[in-house]
């Protein structure tokens, strides 16, 4: 359960590290920061790529972080679930096989 909350979690940051870098205006002519010249307004003439930058440079910072704890969440859950799994288990599950019988 808590490992599907932090997956959730780890999603909603991946779209909005994508809507940071795609609001950014590149070096070209590409990407969505063409489109809303208007709202740089709001955080002042250059102030606005520095703030939307850091934001990018601290979302990415969590999705690496992020993504090796995620990694090694989910190994030590599957080494739990495997150690759950006892030797003694595995053979009731297996089928006996039946011997050959004697003729005399």
């Amino acid at each position: 359960m808590f490992i599907a909350l932090l997956m959730f979690l780890f999603t909603v940051l991946c779209v909005f590290l994508i809507i940071a870098v795609l609001i950014q205006q590149g070096k070209g002519d590409m990407g969505l920061g063409g489109l809303g010249g208007g709202s740089q307004m709001l955080f002042g003439g250059s102030g606005g790529q520095e703030f939307f930058q850091k934001i990018t440079w601290v979302m990415g910072a969590i999705f690496i972080m992020g993504s090796l704890g995620l990694a090694i969440l989910k190994s030590k859950h599957l080494e739990t679930s495997r150690a759950k799994v006892t030797p003694a288990s595995r053979q009731m599950t297996q089928p006996k096989q039946q011997q050959p019988s004697e003729q005399k």
